[in-house]
């Protein structure tokens, strides 16, 4: 494995690289986890059950320019490779996915560059997941770097069917047999149907909720 330097965007070395995408995973997480302190505060709920971050290694980002056609440099991997840095939102329902990425839509010094809706358009896998790419600027001494950050959203049982599914591709390096696949789809549409149904109960719990809420005001 080996990057070369060839100075692009203002950035010239593997260390300065995970110095900026570390910088841009902090911003973004922190701003998750106040804006879920803000929801917990305004409606009693937490639409996030927890947060991952990573900084994908250099070896992966080599084979990744590599697979699409570019030289390893350090200017390539930050113009091509979207998912550098990545941070993954795993929240308890379907609804809270939109619900969350339209409050990182609103954040004034987040853009989005890019959106991939795998939970209306899965893929051939059954996998979903809500995918962002987005840039936050990472404010150093002398300069401000827009930094891309890759954005996945997913439920709780999106992300079990999503793991142990990587952890199967990975065994067979990406070629498992057709009745393993064919498992694992069939596996995704079970996880597709508890989380409609997780997501249904819990909107009548809070129909029940509020109705009883109601009721001791009128009491």
């Amino acid at each position: 494995m080996e990057l070369t330097v060839d100075y692009g965007d203002g950035i010239d070395s593997w260390k300065e690289v995970t110095l900026i995408y570390n910088a841009a995973l902090r911003q973004v997480e922190t701003k998750m986890e106040i804006l879920n302190d803000e929801f917990q505060h305004v409606h009693q709920y937490n639409p996030i059950e927890h947060i991952k971050s990573r900084i994908k290694t250099p070896e992966s980002i080599v084979k990744k320019l590599k697979r699409n056609g570019y030289e390893s440099t350090i200017e390539n991997m930050v113009k091509y490779v979207n998912d550098i840095a990545g941070i993954r939102i795993i929240c308890s329902f379907t609804s809270d996915i939109y619900r969350i990425a339209d409050m990182i839509s609103e954040q004034r010094d987040i853009k989005v560059i890019g959106v991939k809706d795998y939970i209306t358009y899965p893929k051939a896998s059954g996998y979903k997941s809500y995918h962002m790419i987005v840039t936050v600027p990472v404010y150093l001494s002398d300069r401000i770097v827009d930094t891309k950050v890759e954005i996945q959203i997913r439920t709780v049982a999106m992300d079990f069917w999503a793991s142990l599914e990587h952890k199967i591709h990975y065994k067979f390096e990406g070629d498992a047999p057709e009745h393993i696949r064919s498992e694992l789809v069939e596996c995704a549409r079970m996880v597709s149907d508890l989380d409609a149904r997780m997501l249904s109960l819990n909107e009548e719990i809070l129909t029940i909720s509020r109705a009883r809420e109601e009721e001791k005001k009128t009491v």
